[in-house]
């Protein structure tokens, strides 16, 4: 349908990539953007950058303006404009704006509500030391806030902040926070940060905020946020800080803040679908087809408030991200104005995010989602270079990969000081072209030792994972430990310094290099149960094990090695 006038409700990722494409493909058509807000179009993944002050400047997060957009793309973009209903029999929404209500007739409706933030059950979260970090607004005051206690104390008298949460915002406000000079303390109710996150890699992100002296409070949550009304001294940490409200954790903690944070995720802003009687997922996000076609057939969604395809699972789910958002409105557009389009693929949510030296990134389904789902799967650790070892600098990429059976990826997850990014786009692009371990194993990347390595990480990945699956090298993993050490005998193929540095109580160390010399101590000591065999990373181990299978032992060998094992089991 080539429509007379497009209205969009909702600007930012979805909605102006929706009006921009739209006016890209008819120049006549007449266009109107609904934004409730003062802002149409920011870069609101860059606000915790701009709370650190590595982004200084608050204009560059401002990418277009009503008449900037008026000027370039001649979009009528009412900024303050609040849609209050849809009567889709008559094909007009009722408008509250800053001279009064209106109705504005369109012959194709586009929503781009976004996601509001989640409020959880604390009480005192009306303070005014309480903040969220989504909105130009939010980091205008949060910056506000800390200009203001940083000015307040003396040299050496850090303020302090609490940060609720430490999924992808929540970290990079603690980043943001500890670089302004706060001491931050990071409450989590899941048991790890950055919860999306394999288990056995989240220990590697809490030992880097540690070191930057931000203090976790995991597995806990908060209760309530009070003002503080006398001075207290909380311990030897936290003596002589005494801040404007405290926090009270579930497990009796109190911590005193200058400020607090708050980000425990958002849901879908769909009370206005709702209300016009669109349908609506199990989640609350606006149901589409793949042309993002509501059940209206005059009105399209898009972004955080619609519900798209899990990829691995076929779960209905939001997933609110600016790179998703932004494809569905190029979509949206091209349905409305009659164009081919690329229909929505199943998504993989692929993420990442700064953790002061550390990056950390996913795509796909991580484990806790494939068990859930009830998806057989085999997990590959490994903890290759991000470049040639010979190469000076180069830095372990510790990636984790679950494969199908068959071989098919179904999510990877890396955490690095650098390289991490490379790999993670690479994998989520085998993933959403369905690859298996042989294709990684095949696949031609880019090398030169400063780069890469021959056998570049994903190569690595793809090998690790052939070998597993066709029964080359039989692994067990770090939460089958218990087990482990009562049926079988653990093999430390290690060199005797790092045995003595730490190991497991029982386990048989015989170097790798010289097991062939020590097979019959090592058939003494089995007394006929499987050995269960490690060494670092997995590698060494791998070696070893294939010698012992050669030999005839039933021998199998620990995925990602004392590394993946000590992060799994950190009281070793």
């Amino acid at each position: 349908m080539s429509a007379t006038r497009l209205v969009v409700v909702g600007g930012v990722a979805g909605g102006m990539s929706a009006a921009a494409r739209a006016r890209r493909l008819d120049e006549h058509a007449d266009i109107v953007v609904l934004e409730q807000s003062d802002y149409v179009s920011f870069a609101n993944c860059g606000l915790p950058y701009h709370l650190s002050g590595e982004i200084a400047r608050r204009d560059a997060l401002l990418l277009h303006t009503p008449a900037t957009l008026a000027a370039s793309l001649d979009l009528d973009v009412r900024t303050g404009h609040r849609v209050t209903g849809v009567d889709r029999d008559a094909r007009r929404v009722s408008v509250a704006g800053p001279e009064g209500t209106y109705d504005l007739p369109y012959d194709a409706l586009i929503l781009a509500p976004g996601a509001v933030p989640v409020r959880p059950p604390i009480a005192g979260l009306d303070h005014p030391a309480v903040h969220s970090l989504r909105t130009v607004p939010d980091v205008d005051g949060l910056r506000a806030a800390v200009d203001s206690v940083l000015a307040g104390r003396s040299a050496g008298d850090a303020p302090s902040a609490v940060v609720i949460g430490a999924g992808f915002i929540g970290l990079e406000a603690v980043e943001a926070l500890a670089a302004r000079g706060l001491a931050v303390h990071l409450v989590e109710l899941a048991d790890h940060v950055l919860p999306p996150l394999d288990a056995e890699l989240a220990p590697l992100l809490a030992d880097e905020l540690t070191r930057h002296g931000v203090s976790l409070h995991l597995g806990v949550s908060a209760q309530s946020v009070a003002a503080t009304d006398e001075p207290t001294e909380y311990g030897d940490e936290l003596e002589g800080t005494l801040g404007q409200v405290t926090v009270t954790l579930s497990d009796g903690t109190t911590l005193p803040a200058d400020l607090v944070v708050v980000n425990v995720g958002v849901r879908p802003a769909s009370a206005l679908a709702k209300q016009a009687g669109l349908d609506l997922g199990p989640s609350g996000a606006i149901r589409v087809d793949a042309d993002q076609r509501t059940s209206d057939p005059h009105i399209w969604a898009v972004g955080d408030a619609v519900e798209v395809v899990q990829a691995g699972t076929g779960a209905g789910i939001p997933v609110p991200l600016a790179g998703p958002a932004n494809r569905q409105g190029r979509r949206a557009a091209d349905s409305v104005l009659g164009r081919r389009t690329t229909p929505q693929k199943d998504v993989l949510a692929t993420s990442i995010v700064r953790v002061f030296g550390l990056t950390a990134a996913t795509t796909g389904l991580n484990q806790a989602t494939l068990r859930r789902a009830g998806i057989d799967h085999e997990v590959m650790h490994i903890h290759p270079g991000h470049h040639a070892g010979y190469y000076p600098g180069s830095e372990q990429v510790h990636l984790v990969g679950s494969f199908a059976p068959d071989g098919t990826l179904l999510g990877a997850q890396a955490v690095g000081r650098a390289g991490v990014d490379k790999r993670i786009d690479v994998l989520a692009t085998a993933i959403r072209a369905g690859m298996t371990a042989d294709d990684l194993a095949e696949l031609e990347l880019a090398y030169a030792p400063p780069f890469g390595s021959a056998k570049d990480p994903v190569n690595m990945l793809g090998f690790v994972a052939q070998n597993v699956l066709d029964g080359t090298m039989p692994q067990w993993q770090a939460w089958d430990l218990e087990d482990v050490r009562r049926d079988t005998l653990v093999l430390d193929v290690r060199s005797h310094k790092e045995y003595e540095r730490g190991h497991l109580e029982g386990a048989l160390n015989i170097p790798h290099t010289e097991l062939r010399d020590h097979l019959e101590q090592v058939r003494e000591a089995a007394a006929g149960r499987p050995v269960s065999v490690h060494c670092a990373s997995g590698v060494r181990s791998y070696l070893a094990t294939r010698i012992l299978l050669g030999e005839g032992f039933d021998a199998r060998n620990l995925s990602g090695g004392w590394l993946t094992l000590a992060a799994v089991h950190p009281d070793l």
